[in-house]
């Protein structure tokens, strides 16, 4: 075990190995002339592996990014009658991706795994009622990416041209004005004036959805836009969106 000294002055006890230049303290990490323990990520070694794409990975890449986690990016082929894939999906716990490996097992569903991260990361409130609601932010905005991957995926043109519209509409400008709210009610983020998981799943997933609609959901969303400033602004963050691939969806 090491001890570390904040700016402030506080003694900070770690039991992760990361440098600690990747240590993503919060206030509540803090307390002054006391000694806080600092719980992240206890010398795990990640394994996640998805499809080549960004969609339902890419808010578990963004967790482990922040977290300054060693983790092995593994991606499939996105085709899903590829020989690759068949492969594999009779390994999976529900024959699904994503799924996170570590310790030895093996774990799967998106909202699962990264609600795991966000306790291990500090990224889920001050108390219950706090990883309540920001659950139920997370939830909601599963939700609209999935609508939105219904039609970007639909083959037959006439079909998704008809759900594409139905989606701009009405479903994704009812969740854009609530989600605006919240961040206008809660100084750029979406709960409790602080950093949470729902912001990192929002930018994450914000690129796939622009490409599916055609344009920057943010653009008459100001609050949300903020949103995205803050989040890109992390220097984990922002080092990972640097490094990562290049994909559309």
């Amino acid at each position: 075990m090491k001890s570390m000294t904040d700016p402030d002055g506080t003694v900070l006890v770690s039991r992760c190995v990361l440098p600690v230049s990747l240590i993503p303290l919060t206030d509540s990490c803090r307390c002054s002339g006391t000694v806080q323990t600092v719980i992240i990520a206890n010398m795990v070694q990640y394994k996640l592996t998805y499809f080549d794409v960004m969609g339902l990975g890419e808010a578990i890449r963004f967790l482990l990014s922040y977290g300054g986690a060693d983790f092995e990016d593994v991606r499939v082929s996105a085709d899903l009658g590829s020989e690759e894939w068949k492969k594999l999906k009779p390994s999976t716990p529900f024959g699904q991706l994503p799924i996170l490996e570590f310790d030895g097992q093996v774990y799967s569903q998106t909202l699962p795994i990264c609600r795991y991260l966000a306790k291990q990361y500090n990224l889920l409130g001050k108390t219950d009622v706090d990883a309540l609601q920001i659950d139920a932010i997370a939830n909601a905005l599963h939700d609209l990416r999935k609508q939105i991957a219904l039609f970007y995926r639909e083959k037959d043109p006439v079909v998704k041209a008809k759900k594409k519209e139905e989606v701009l509409s009405t479903f994704l400008p009812f969740y854009l004005k609530k989600l605006d709210e919240l961040a206008r009610d809660n100084g750029g983020y979406f709960h409790g004036g602080e950093l949470s998981y729902a912001d990192l799943f929002f930018v994450a997933m914000s690129d796939s959805i622009n490409t599916a609609c055609g344009f920057d959901i943010t653009k008459d969303h100001p609050n949300l836009k903020t949103l995205k400033e803050n989040v890109l602004a992390i220097p984990n963050i922002k080092a990972w969106v640097q490094k990562r691939p290049k994909l559309d969806f």
